[in-house]
């Protein structure tokens, strides 16, 4: 076996957000990729968002390139129309976002901290679980979901997320144990998604639920 792989972005797998906003081909994991985060983010028409506004605090740094169609960004205080074959560099804590202005644009996006040896993001994992569990591949979607738990077992976020993952599943007694745990960790961190995640809201009619956020 060589080891090696080839394939076209058009062989990676498509998956939708929960709420149907945004597309990720999970690069990274396809090839099993692990020096820094690598990933293509897809739009299917002219409007849809193809790198979700934000600012990145901790020090990751990012490097994006436009595959095909092309992509309009919103870095620092510009916009800049990127057509195929634009890197955009956002250094950390720069504001970055992008939407597509053709169909079938693809960006891929890269990042990691600089001197430090990367590890993947549990937001990675759990959106690919929950795109799965929509998709009725349960047991990916679990794998996907132990990956993320057994990265970062004392994380508050893995242990809400994997609330949000059961309850959506159906399995309220495991989403009960999660969301207890992650109100433990960080009680001030869950709180707020309490009320209006609709991840959670097969729990709310629950005894339970009034009973661990009251």
């Amino acid at each position: 076996m060589s080891g090696y792989e080839i394939l076209s972005i058009d062989d990676l797998d498509q998956l939708e957000s929960n709420d149907g906003t945004m597309v990720l081909s999970p690069l990274r994991r396809r090839v099993g990729f692990r020096p820094f985060g690598l990933n293509v983010w897809v739009g299917r028409k002219p409007g849809d968002r193809v790198i979700g506004e934000h600012r990145e605090p901790h020090g990751t740094e990012e490097l994006y390139v436009v595959l095909r169609g092309a992509a309009r960004f919103a870095i620092g205080e510009e916009e800049v129309d990127a057509p195929v074959g634009t890197f955009v560099h956002a250094p950390p804590g720069t504001f970055r976002g992008a939407i597509a202005l053709e169909d079938d644009t693809r960006v891929l996006a890269m990042g990691a901290k600089a001197g430090e040896a990367f590890t993947p993001s549990g937001w990675e994992d759990f959106y690919v679980a929950f795109a799965y569990l929509r998709n009725g591949d349960e047991d990916a979607a679990r794998a996907a979901v132990e990956d993320a738990l057994a990265r970062e077992p004392d994380a508050w976020q893995g242990a809400f997320n994997a609330a949000c993952f059961e309850a959506r599943a159906g399995n309220a007694d495991a989403a009960f144990e999660h969301l207890r745990t992650a109100l433990e960790r960080n009680r001030e961190g869950v709180e707020p998604y309490l009320a209006g995640d609709p991840d959670l809201e097969s729990l709310r009619g629950d005894a339970r639920f009034a009973e661990l956020t009251r």
